[in-house]
């Protein structure tokens, strides 16, 4: 992706989520750039952190004894209690000197547990703060030591590219000199050298599925952006598959049993369906609400929730067919579930009028 589509996914995760991207890239591709222009987009501070020129204690601060307890100081970048949002920039974190630095920020770039604080030693992040990580690309090219697969599964890489007409667009919104934009049209090669392409080798764990669903849940990627999202969770491979899995559960039509039995699962695929996709999964239910009309009372939330995401002529029909069968028409009549009836009866007895 390029740093435009990159700022696009960083928005998306900082906003939604507490994970952490990693953006991985070749030297001036305009990895910093972007993320202090996400960090003003959204409102967020910004604490930059090079690694590469830190020790451990500049991250877990300077130990002192109060009493018979130790304690450790807070280091002057973190955020003060009650701060607004900021984002802490972990830089060249695959240049740290010392092998115990990078194992010291091991813990702050795995994101919290549920119902945990993000923590670096005795320092616990407020929620309201992010983290994110830049690195250049471990191919050769550059003094850095190899991430090793514990650390990556615990981030989302994202890779950047170099691509001239991006950089024509920042460019020209910093007033770059003419000639110089002028130059790179006619031989956008020259942009940039040797940014070859470069494999991150990051493979599916349980934990990557686990910030995958976190992502399906929480997030909306324009679709020429999915691909690469994924593939920095799981590795290129399963993300392959899995968004093909993906469009072919979204072609075939939800069953009468999807709908009764997994709403939880299948509801943003319900709202999704295409007309004539979303007829076949009504007729299918109507068909068997026929045959055995007996509901638990989670089939029958699951069946109002279902007319619920229904457009509004939708919505019209299936419950004016389901009126017909006696044992569901008693189930529509309940007080709980009016507010999502009431429009549909209301519309059945203007036509009857």
């Amino acid at each position: 992706m390029n740093i435009e589509q990159m700022k696009t996914v960083l928005r998306e995760l900082l906003l939604k989520t507490d994970l952490t991207p990693c953006v991985v890239g070749h030297r001036g591709v305009g990895k910093t750039a972007g993320i202090i222009q996400v960090c003003r987009d959204i409102g967020y501070g910004y604490t930059p952190l090079r690694l590469g020129q830190m020790e451990v204690g500049d991250l877990i601060g300077i130990p002192y004894r109060q009493d018979e307890v130790m304690h450790w100081s807070r280091p002057g970048w973190w955020p003060a209690a009650g701060e607004e949002p900021r984002l802490i920039h972990c830089d060249e974190l695959n240049r740290a000197q010392q092998e115990d630095t990078l194992q010291a920020i091991f813990q702050f770039v795995e994101p919290p547990a549920e119902g945990q604080q993000r923590a670096l030693h005795t320092h616990q992040l407020e929620s309201q703060h992010r983290v994110v990580v830049a690195i250049n690309p471990p191919d050769g090219t550059y003094q850095v030591a190899p991430l090793d697969r514990a650390l990556l599964d615990r981030m989302i890489i994202l890779q950047v590219e170099s691509d001239p007409e991006c950089w024509s667009k920042h460019a020209g919104s910093q007033d770059f000199h003419p000639q110089v934009r002028h130059f790179i049209a006619e031989h956008p090669p020259l942009l940039s050298l040797g940014n070859t392409n470069y494999d991150m080798q990051v493979q599916p764990s349980e934990r990557a599925w686990e910030m995958i669903s976190v992502l399906k849940q929480s997030c909306r990627f324009p679709a020429e952006l999915e691909m690469e999202v994924y593939s920095g969770v799981i590795g290129r491979e399963a993300a392959v598959a899995f968004l093909g899995w993906c469009a072919e559960q979204r072609i075939r039509p939800l069953s009468a049993g999807d709908i009764l039995d997994r709403w939880s699962d299948v509801a943003d695929q319900a709202r999704q369906q295409r007309d004539d996709i979303q007829a076949a999964t009504i007729n299918e239910l109507l068909i068997q609400l026929k045959q055995d009309c007996t509901l638990t009372n989670a089939q029958q939330d699951n069946l109002v929730a279902f007319i619920d995401v229904l457009p509004r002529d939708g919505r019209f029909a299936l419950v004016k067919a389901l009126l017909r069968i006696p044992p569901i028409a008693a189930i529509l009549s309940q007080d709980r579930y009016d507010a999502v009836i009431l429009d549909a009866i209301t519309r059945i007895s203007e036509e009857v009028v």
